[in-house]
């Protein structure tokens, strides 16, 4: 049994390295393979499978830069492999970028919003506080009016007494004027 083992294992080996043999041909040979073909890396099993090579990979496979990375293939890994280990770094940059802006945007609306109620907040306390301003300066206005008018009307009454008017006192006038007599 023991001798079984070691033959199993030569044999995997070998289908291993057809395997990779395999599959170096086809990364060699990309460009050349027609658009439908299909490279079986095992017969026994219909799942491992290599796909197709499509136009995109045939495009850049012909381009300058494609043969460039065809003819110097550890370049080629260090760019795969560049590439693959940014995606990680770049991708948390754009959702930073993305999560910063939402905050902005809702930081922007929250701040209004705030500036909003206490600029209303605000002119509410100046409105209230100069209607009753307006309200006391009104009330002034008027008591100032019928107290002048009263004065006047008595000045100029002929029901007054002339010691009155030479007193200027406001008793005298409630005493000589008919309107303050009742």
């Amino acid at each position: 049994m023991a001798k079984e083992e070691p033959q199993s294992i030569s044999r995997d080996l070998q289908e291993l390295q057809k395997k990779l043999s395999l599959l170096i041909d086809s990364f060699q040979n990309n460009s050349k393979l027609p658009q439908h073909s299909r490279i079986s890396l095992d017969s026994d099993d219909g799942v491992s499978r290599l796909g197709s090579a499509g136009s995109k990979v045939v495009a850049f496979m012909k381009s300058p830069v494609g043969q460039y990375l065809d003819s110097h293939p550890f370049l080629a890994f260090t760019l795969l492999v560049f590439i693959v280990m940014s995606a990680v770094p770049v991708g948390f940059f754009l959702l930073i970028v993305v999560l910063t802006t939402l905050a902005a945007l809702l930081g922007v609306i929250i701040l209004e919003g705030l500036v909003i109620s206490v600029g209303g907040f605000s002119l509410l306390c100046i409105l209230c506080g100069l209607g009753f301003v307006s309200l006391a300066m009104s009330g002034m206005m008027i008591a100032s009016y019928v107290v002048v008018s009263s004065l006047i009307s008595c000045w100029f009454s002929p029901s007054c007494q002339p010691a009155s008017r030479l007193c200027g006192c406001i008793h005298s006038v409630v005493l000589c004027c008919p309107v303050w007599s009742i």
